[in-house]
């Protein structure tokens, strides 16, 4: 996905508010990237005041823009308990960069983790389908090693990225789905798979589903919560 600007950069070096304001887009993204690849800043301090009041975290939703953008777009699904880590345009190692601050520090019981689609579009850089789930797995096996239940979400369906056009999306969509539900069977990770509520036969997002092929409308996201919500209340969360 695109790189979506969510205010300034958090805890990072900051340019004068004139300096900013001339920045172009891309400017802004590469700056970002620059200073802070990862985005540690993004959820610095949300993460310091929830471990300060030290309240109680059910599960995290570490992803991308399609985890960033269920918070916004279906707000009330994000009972207290329920924290969302996504960050727009993120690639899998970026978000292995952010587990132990984003996730692990918070101390849940769970994690939700659904990336790779910034993968295929080599947001950060080319990276194999091999690679990719080798990221996944390093997040997988740290929130193990932390005692977090993991819960493994399937790529979105998508059968074209907007901003990469052109590009063949169906087929490691696919693999990485393939790899991932082998791989919660062997390790005892939940597998959620939302491809047969959200795909249509070639692929693609159903229509309704998505604004633009790939980002959840609102329907596409109540679409998910019906797969999640049973899954989440024999885990209790």
């Amino acid at each position: 996905m695109p790189f979506v600007r969510r205010g300034f950069l958090t805890g990072t070096l900051l340019l004068p508010f004139a300096a900013r304001a001339q920045e172009s887009w891309e400017e802004q993204h590469q700056r970002q990237l620059k200073e802070d690849w990862p985005w540690l800043g993004r959820y610095a301090e949300d993460n310091r005041k929830l471990i300060a009041a030290r309240r109680k975290v059910d599960i995290v939703f570490m992803g991308d823009s399609i985890t960033e953008g269920w918070q916004s777009k279906r707000p009330g699904f994000f009972t207290p308990g329920r924290v969302c880590r996504g960050i727009s345009g993120q690639t899998t190692p970026q978000m292995v960069l952010r587990m132990m601050a984003d996730v692990i520090a918070l101390k849940p019981r769970l994690v939700h983790i659904m990336a790779g689609t910034n993968d295929i579009a080599g947001n950060t850089g080319k990276i194999t389908v091999a690679q990719s789930c080798d990221n996944l797995r390093m997040m997988a096996e740290l929130a193990r090693a932390n005692g977090i239940r993991v819960l493994l979400a399937s790529v979105p369906p998508a059968d074209n990225f907007p901003w990469r056009p052109g590009l063949e999306t169906v087929k490691p969509i696919r693999a990485i789905n393939v790899w991932l539900a082998g791989y919660a069977r062997r390790t005892g990770a939940t597998w959620i798979d939302y491809t047969p509520v959200l795909a249509d036969a070639k692929g693609a997002m159903k229509p309704g589903l998505a604004y633009d092929g790939v980002h959840p409308t609102e329907t596409g996201y109540a679409a998910m919560e019906k797969k999640l919500l049973p899954i989440l209340r024999v885990h209790k969360a």
